[in-house]
């Protein structure tokens, strides 16, 4: 009797944790998750060539990626996504002599610097 209680209890154990791995329920709510810098229009209507660095990290905050090799470049990445998926926003500045000259990415205006 309590051998078999144990192995019921086993058994239900096991069922139960896997269960809890499968996130594929189709009415489950999934919890949107953002990481990275948030970047609007109007941030990024305030750049203008020739800022600071100082400037431009008072404007859109600090980057997520200073590379190390290349502090000519900062990148700034977001995500917003729902369950893992989505296409991040990207904006690279780039400075020459500390000034600010382009930007490339997917949230870069077109023309700018021009």
């Amino acid at each position: 009797m309590m051998r078999a209680l144990m192995i019921s209890l086993g058994l239900g154990t096991a069922v139960a944790v896997t269960g809890c791995s499968y996130s594929d329920i189709p009415f489950a709510y999934e919890v949107p998750v953002q990481q990275g810098n948030i970047i609007t229009d109007e941030m990024i209507a305030e750049l203008e060539p020739g800022m600071t660095r100082r400037q431009v990290q008072f404007v859109l905050g600090t980057p997520a990626i200073e590379d190390i090799f290349r502090d000519d470049r900062w990148d700034y990445i977001h995500t917003e996504a729902a369950g893992g998926g989505g296409r991040p926003d990207r904006l690279t500045v780039f400075f020459e002599d500390d000034r600010l000259v382009r930007l490339e990415g997917n949230l870069a205006p077109e023309g700018f610097g021009s």
